[in-house]
């Protein structure tokens, strides 16, 4: 990936671009049809980015993961950290 892609991640996010990593290979592998998993990962990006997640949202984020088969790629990291 392209190291200005990071940049303005970390710039758009307030994240530090070696914390968005360590995510990202904590994902490598990850069951996304396991529900403990998901809420797991959404917990993870919600105490990185400093936004709390609502229990609502939680629930909204996990069905369009496990039940719609949303997938969670860097696009997707940084449009979670980003969001208000």
């Amino acid at each position: 990936m392209d190291n200005q892609f990071f940049k303005n991640m970390e710039s758009k996010t307030g994240v530090n671009m070696k914390d968005i990593f360590e995510l990202a290979n904590s994902l490598q592998g990850a069951n996304f049809k396991d529900e403990a998993t998901v809420r797991n990962v959404i917990k993870k990006v919600s105490l990185l980015a400093n936004k709390p997640v609502s229990k609502e949202m939680e629930e909204q984020i996990v069905q369009s993961i496990i039940k719609d088969g949303n997938q969670i790629d860097f696009s997707t990291l940084s449009k979670m950290l980003s969001s208000k």
